[in-house]
């Protein structure tokens, strides 16, 4: 996402004409697919918990994460954000009485060591330092309470309520905004469009639904891990997509996550 983000930037949208018709989108998109396929709707106390996900959840580490960057270096609250699957292994194992493995507990800090060569490091205020925290805290609570849904629920289903809640939302805060005198920039040309869209289609339909049925089958703590490595893809497409430069111990970094990640993949599920 980072990479159509800062095309999108580059076009003059701004986070919120970003991240409401994403929602949006996305919301629409797997509604249609949900519907097509005759998928069974979730029980009332489900689609509240889903709103609650998407709305407050979603929506709210999004604002958090992008708020901290105001106050601290991206490096930096890259780094914050995941915490989360730290936060996640210790709340799964009070709340879903999910043990964590010997391989995720080794693999845990070889990939967090591996994201700070990665991402790298950076300065920032208090303020950013606690936003990012923030953040990571509230990400975490979400997956954990999507563990607890999705363990009855259809993923698609459940990506097409919590997309639902979060558009809700945002065209809420968005609708404030103008109401206030606020900016609200939206896309208004091809340059602007095309990323947004890609955005919805990608880093929002199709991620949100694959990281809701990693937690119906493998957990969140493993989920959660294995999560690390979307910074490190984000780095390799910087490179090929936005020629950015790609140092010596950020390769190194990535190769490290992506070792993280096969071990855990290659660890025997428990029956």
């Amino acid at each position: 996402m980072p990479i159509f983000a800062r095309q999108a930037y580059a076009a003059g949208v701004d986070l919120y004409g970003i991240l409401l018709p994403r929602f949006a989108l996305a919301a629409v998109l797997l509604t249609a697919i949900a519907l097509v396929r005759g998928s069974k709707m979730p029980p009332g106390r489900h689609v509240v918990v889903l709103a609650l996900l998407g709305g407050v959840g979603y929506v709210g580490q999004s604002l958090l994460y992008y708020t901290a960057l105001h106050h601290a270096s991206a490096g930096l609250v890259a780094l914050l954000l995941y915490a989360y699957p730290f936060i996640v292994v210790v709340l799964a194992a009070v709340f879903l009485h999910e043990r964590p493995g010997l391989r995720q507990i080794v693999a845990l800090p070889i990939a967090a060591a591996g994201l700070v060569l990665t991402i790298g490091g950076g300065s920032g205020s208090p303020l950013g330092i606690v936003l990012g925290l923030a953040s990571a805290l509230v990400y975490s609570v979400y997956i954990v309470g999507g563990t607890r849904v999705m363990r009855q629920v259809d993923p698609l289903v459940a990506s097409s309520f919590v997309c639902a809640a979060a558009a809700t939302s945002m065209g809420a805060i968005a609708l404030g905004r103008v109401l206030s005198g606020l900016p609200v920039a939206v896309p208004h040309d091809a340059a602007g469009a095309i990323p947004v869209v890609l955005i919805a289609l990608v880093s929002t339909v199709l991620a949100i639904t694959a990281f809701l049925v990693g937690l119906k089958w493998l957990g969140a703590s493993l989920t959660s891990v294995l999560s690390t490595l979307e910074p490190v893809v984000s780095v390799m497409l910087g490179a090929v997509v936005l020629h950015e430069a790609v140092s010596g111990l950020q390769a190194l970094g990535g190769t490290v996550v992506i070792a993280a990640a096969i071990w855990l993949a290659l660890e025997p599920r428990k029956k």
